[in-house]
């Protein structure tokens, strides 16, 4: 049975105070503080800035080994790519996550590609020389378009040991299905909520504003249960992060993983 971890998508949140963090907790604490309730953590801040080895060095430091990390790659690698640049943009970020390697703590880097990204002949092109370049590392995908939920896909990823991440989406059209799909040694499981009417807006708050019932989360353990004879290790991160919901559905989860085994 595989080892399960379970986290949220961020942890450097105010509005987190009185839901995780005490009110009085300075915001430099909030990560040590974090590592004290769960085991695993998405890196999200990457995505906007590339990352550098000491701020890597000064998450390890801070969680004092306690948390392992799931960091999602740059968007100069998924989002806004370069067709010039993208290859010196992926050792850069490579070269960042040593520290995190070097001390055992990296547990994977999440390529979550946009909507518009489809299963296309250029795009898979792209996707192949990205594992390539990133080739080593414990790599996950994320599509966000349906064309990719199909077995060549599913083929291609095993091949290459790298992860299909599970979303928990709204169920709106060319949106993929949180089937369990499991393409490498770790499963992964994304957990982003179900506000159809403002997924496609621009208020990012909104689109995540979203407290799953102990009913849906409920209906996920079959799944976590399937993944987790698939693979060795199943990671859960929760995304919802509007109003601390990520806490209170990761806390939940952690009970009802409880169960498995």
């Amino acid at each position: 049975m595989a080892e399960i971890l379970i986290g949220t998508s961020g942890y450097d949140y105010p509005e987190w105070r009185g839901v995780l963090y005490p009110h009085e907790l300075k915001r430099e604490e909030f990560l040590t503080f974090y590592a004290e309730h769960f085991n695993a953590l998405e890196i999200n801040y990457t995505y906007y800035g590339m990352p550098e080895e000491r701020q890597m060095s000064s998450m390890a430091k801070r969680t004092g080994g306690r948390v392992r990390f799931s960091v999602k790659a740059h968007r100069s690698l998924t989002h806004e790519v370069s067709v010039s640049t993208w290859r010196d943009a992926a050792k850069e970020f490579r070269a960042a996550l040593l520290p995190l390697e070097n001390k055992g703590l990296l547990l994977s880097v999440l390529l979550q590609f946009p909507q518009s990204f489809h299963y296309a002949v250029d795009e898979r092109r792209y996707l192949d020389g990205l594992v390539a370049e990133l080739s080593g590392l414990p790599l996950v995908a994320e599509f966000r378009h349906a064309s990719w939920q199909n077995p060549r896909v599913y083929d291609g990823l095993k091949k290459r040991n790298v992860g299909w991440c599970i979303c928990d989406l709204p169920a709106l059209k060319n949106l993929p299905s949180a089937a369990p799909v499991v393409t490498s040694t770790q499963a992964y499981l994304r957990f982003h909520g179900r506000n159809a009417d403002s997924w496609h807006g621009t208020n990012a708050r909104d689109r995540y504003e979203y407290l799953y019932t102990d009913a849906e989360l409920e209906s996920f353990v079959p799944r976590v249960s399937a993944a987790a004879l698939s693979a060795q290790l199943v990671q859960i991160y929760f995304n919802n992060h509007a109003k601390g919901h990520a806490v209170v559905n990761a806390q939940r989860m952690k009970i009802l993983a409880d169960r498995i085994g």
